[in-house]
């Protein structure tokens, strides 16, 4: 009897599990939204997605990315890019809440909403990635025909995201394009796949002009670009550039080559070092690093670089590079003959290069510990006040407050840009589990005397504040670990003049924005205005001695 009631179970739970595979829950065709999980600030982020009418795992579908602009959404951005504007007198609220039906196209399609209106760099640029990536578990996506899209604020995250990451897309389309600081340095990167630009000539949000410019730049680069202009038409021009699901025409008539004869690279981050086979290894953040590597013929690349000390090249499956043969580089006129090998770094002494056989860097800063101090704040971070020093309870909540001012991102801007919707967390330092400290950046308010975490780290940080200066500001951000700290100790580095008449108090920025006015370290007297100290550290992470020498006359610092 026990043997048939086990059988009996058994065959129950093998039928239960054939079930679930074969009568399993599927999404329904058509716009919808999705959500993935942020590690930024533990929350459920949420994209627009669509799915074409009968989905086919067992089939590879064409994956096109689309960015929202300035005061919309994800919902919205997916009516958008199917040529789908609002009613008649409807508002975008109105407009948020349904997707009207639209003509099948047969492919896959994600709208970001990265936390609504902040550009996508920091936190919203790793949204995006980490919504391609939840993207790329759930569907069967062809990697060789992904695109990406976007208009105004998202027009300018295509040209930022599409430059930093190059080797992803299949062609770039960015409607009335705002590109981000620091996207002019990358325009070497489009060599690799064409840009469709659109604008209208009487916008006067992002003016024709500045897209002009931003054609041309690219048409001299050697990109293969495209541009439509649409008369009299303003900060609209999205209506056009997406009518009648242009844009999916355009897109089907490219496909990414991964293994392209001539890759051309430029970065300034450690986090955005990669294209196709070439990666950039070590370099000065925040100076930009350059390289051109081009096959002339099987096995023989010709390379030119700039600013650039150690460089990778991985040529597994490239169809010029035979593996059992010797290689030829010439780099920057000067030839090398290396073994046979499908990877292979080579690193700059003086004027010479050579194959590095230990794949050693001399440089201390890597992506994840490269800086600026926004870097700190663009991942998962946790805001810890202190509340060592035995301090009143007036005390202890005006520290608390102080942090408390830097973790608010979602600050309400009006209507139109609403709130920055990232929510990190805040704690005491006596709060901070092993778990924050291994997972999370910490952005740590007080001096070693006050804060617990400080006083942990003090022996590995470079230099703190003393602990009886009230009228000075330190910040800076420093590797610990797996992890980056922000110490900021003395003034809140937000901290502007207290005359109500002072130009600097007007349009006060939140915290998070001001910290992008910074470097690596800032030491400033009285406000943010009046900087004593401040910019890089070294590529060792040593302060700069001219940067020492001026702290060191302020009198108020503590040099390791």
């Amino acid at each position: 009897m026990k043997i048939k009631q086990y059988k009996t179970i058994v065959l129950g739970l093998v039928f239960l599990a054939f079930c679930s595979v074969s009568f399993g829950q599927k999404l329904a065709s058509g716009p919808q939204v999705l959500t993935f999980h942020s590690d930024v600030d533990d929350t459920e982020q949420p994209y627009g997605l669509y799915l074409p009418k009968n989905y086919n795992p067992k089939k590879k579908y064409p994956l096109v990315v689309m960015l929202h602009g300035a005061g919309s959404n994800h919902r919205l951005a997916l009516r958008r890019v199917f040529g789908k504007s609002n009613a008649e007198g409807e508002s975008d609220v109105e407009a948020s809440r349904y997707f009207p039906e639209w003509k099948d196209v047969d492919y896959i399609v994600i709208s970001a909403f990265a936390r609504g209106t902040m550009g996508y760099q920091g936190v919203a640029e790793k949204d995006v990635m980490d919504m391609l990536a939840d993207a790329k578990k759930r569907f069967s996506i062809d990697e060789n025909r992904t695109y990406l899209t976007g208009l105004s604020m998202g027009g300018g995250g295509t040209m930022w995201i599409g430059l930093s990451y190059p080797d992803i897309w299949a062609a770039i389309a960015p409607v009335c394009p705002a590109p981000p600081g620091g996207t002019l340095e990358l325009v070497p990167n489009a060599l690799n796949y064409p840009v469709y630009f659109f604008q209208g000539d009487a916008d006067p949000a992002v003016k024709v002009d500045s897209t002009r410019k931003w054609v041309q730049r690219l048409k001299d680069a050697g990109t293969q670009v495209e541009y439509t202009e649409y008369p009299g038409v303003k900060h609209d021009s999205w209506v056009n550039a997406y009518k009648d699901e242009f844009i999916f025409d355009w897109f089907a008539k490219f496909k990414r080559n991964p293994y392209p004869e001539r890759v051309r690279f430029a970065t300034s981050q450690y986090k955005h070092n990669k294209a196709y086979w070439v990666t950039l290894d070590e370099f000065t953040p925040g100076t930009t690093a350059s390289i051109d590597a081009k096959f002339t013929t099987k096995n023989r690349v010709e390379i030119s670089t700039k600013g650039l000390k150690t460089f990778t090249l991985n040529l597994a499956n490239h169809p010029s590079f035979k593996a059992k043969s010797p290689l030829e580089l010439v780099i920057n006129g000067q030839t090398i003959r290396a073994e046979a090998g499908t990877l292979l770094t080579l690193t700059q002494s003086g004027d010479a290069w050579a194959v590095n056989t230990l794949n050693t860097l001399t440089s201390a800063k890597k992506a994840g510990a490269e800086g600026p101090m926004s870097e700190a704040i663009a991942d998962r971070h946790i805001y810890v006040y202190g509340t060592g020093g035995s301090p009143s309870a007036d005390e202890l909540a005006k520290r608390r407050a102080e942090a408390q001012k830097a973790m608010e991102w979602s600050v309400y801007r009006g209507d139109f840009i609403g709130r920055v919707m990232v929510f990190p967390r805040l704690l005491s330092d006596k709060e901070v589990r092993p778990s924050d400290i291994e997972s999370s950046n910490l952005i740590l308010f007080g001096t070693k005397e006050t804060n617990s975490l400080i006083e942990k780290y003090s022996d590995k940080l470079p230099v703190s504040l003393k602990a009886s200066v009230n009228d000075y500001g330190l910040a800076y951000v420093f590797p610990v670990g797996n992890r980056y700290v922000l110490v900021n100790s003395g003034l809140p580095w937000w901290t502007l003049s207290d005359n109500p008449n002072a130009a600097s108090r007007q349009n006060t920025p939140a915290p998070m924005n001001v910290i992008g006015r910074f470097q690596d370290f800032v030491l400033f007297k009285g406000t943010i205005n009046n900087v004593v100290a401040g910019g890089r550290f070294n590529n060792d992470w040593t302060l700069p001695s001219q940067e020492v020498d001026k702290m060191k006359a302020s009198g108020v610092v503590v040099l390791k």
